[in-house]
């Protein structure tokens, strides 16, 4: 039971930092023409 006291603030703060992060990412557009990157792959315009 005493590792509850462990464990429950442990898991807010990994909750609250993997909410920071992807906030980060939305709000510096990560997310944004995802279909466009993976186009420019298969294109091969090089050659």
């Amino acid at each position: 039971m005493d590792i509850l006291y462990l464990l429950v603030p442990l898991s807010l703060l990994l909750v609250f930092a993997i909410g920071a992060v992807f906030w980060w990412a939305i709000s510096h557009r990560q997310f944004d023409e995802l279909d466009q990157e993976g186009q420019r792959i298969v294109d091969d315009i090089d050659s």
